[in-house]
């Protein structure tokens, strides 16, 4: 992953990496944000009793709920935050090796999750509410991801309601992206055989690294995901800001209910993103190859 790429291989490689997460990790993601969001007294005893719930209930097709707002945001989403990390990069001085040490790779990483904000807060936004809109008594409010958007507009307008937990995504963004791509080139370096580069690794490492690069970021990034999901989807009103959400979790449910949703994240880590970097690598192979003047 060079910081040199040009802006279009990085948009069509980081967008089938993107799509490739997605595909991976949604229904995980649909029983995170159900737990993430479920009312007290819980709906669910656990992450696999949410699954099966929603199986029994929704049918399987139920786990990939809201997944057309993520899909159609991956692209310009991923294209953004793989150029954002190499921008991050190339604003660092490397060593003597020509290569940059943890900290920088890390600062690299948060300038990526600044990228990607801007794209990420409405689609998380829809998803969220998509997601949680069936385990609600009633017929469901939204028929997909445009109307869903489109009555976000209309009760409450673009930055008030369609862009509402921007601060919140930037909370959990910033630093996971940071810690996301610090670990993914620190375990590609150190599982890269000896007389070998890292741009050598077969599937397998790249799946090894990009899993546990996964598992890292969401270290990180679960106590603010929790808070954002439970802003961005309580009705209008409830909340003045995340830190408000903060305070009322913690003095109604233990600092334990930050932690929501933690299994199915952890559990969809892995192979969402272990797909994400595997697709990414392979995509850019492919274009140096098909298309080395683009």
């Amino acid at each position: 992953m060079t910081s040199n790429t040009s802006p279009v291989k990085n948009f069509l490689a980081g967008g089938f990496g993107g799509v490739c997460l997605v595909g991976a990790g949604h229904p995980l993601d649909t029983i995170k944000v159900r737990l993430q969001t479920q009312p007290n007294p819980p709906l669910y005893s656990g992450a696999f009793d949410c699954g099966k719930q929603i199986v029994m209930k929704e049918s399987f097709f139920g786990l990939y709920k809201g997944m057309l707002a993520p899909i159609l945001g991956v692209t310009p989403m991923y294209a953004t935050c793989f150029l954002g990390y190499g921008i991050g990069k190339s604003l660092q001085t490397p060593d003597a090796n020509g290569e940059l040490r943890p900290h920088q790779l890390f600062a690299a990483g948060m300038m990526a999750g600044v990228f990607t904000t801007s794209i990420m807060a409405p689609g998380e936004r829809v998803k969220c509410l998509l997601q949680i809109q069936a385990s609600t008594k009633g017929p469901p409010k939204y028929a997909g991801p445009w109307d869903c958007m489109r009555q976000i507009y209309r009760e409450a307008g673009l930055f008030k309601g369609i862009y509402r937990g921007t601060m919140a995504t930037l909370l959990r963004d910033v630093p996971a992206s940071g810690m996301y791509f610090m670990s993914y080139e620190m375990l590609k370096k150190a599982i890269t055989p000896e007389g070998k580069t890292s741009d050598q690794l077969g599937p397998g490492r790249i799946l090894f690294a990009g899993g546990m690069a996964g598992i890292f970021n969401w270290m990180v990034a679960i106590a603010p995901d929790t808070l954002k999901s439970r802003y961005q989807t309580a009705p209008e009103g409830t909340y003045t800001g995340i830190r408000q959400v903060f305070v009322e979790m913690v003095r109604t449910e233990g600092a334990g209910s930050l932690f929501k949703g933690l299994t199915p994240v952890m559990l969809r880590a892995f192979p969402a993103n272990a797909a994400c970097f595997l697709g990414f690598e392979l995509a850019m192979k492919f274009l140096n190859w098909a298309a080395p003047n683009l």
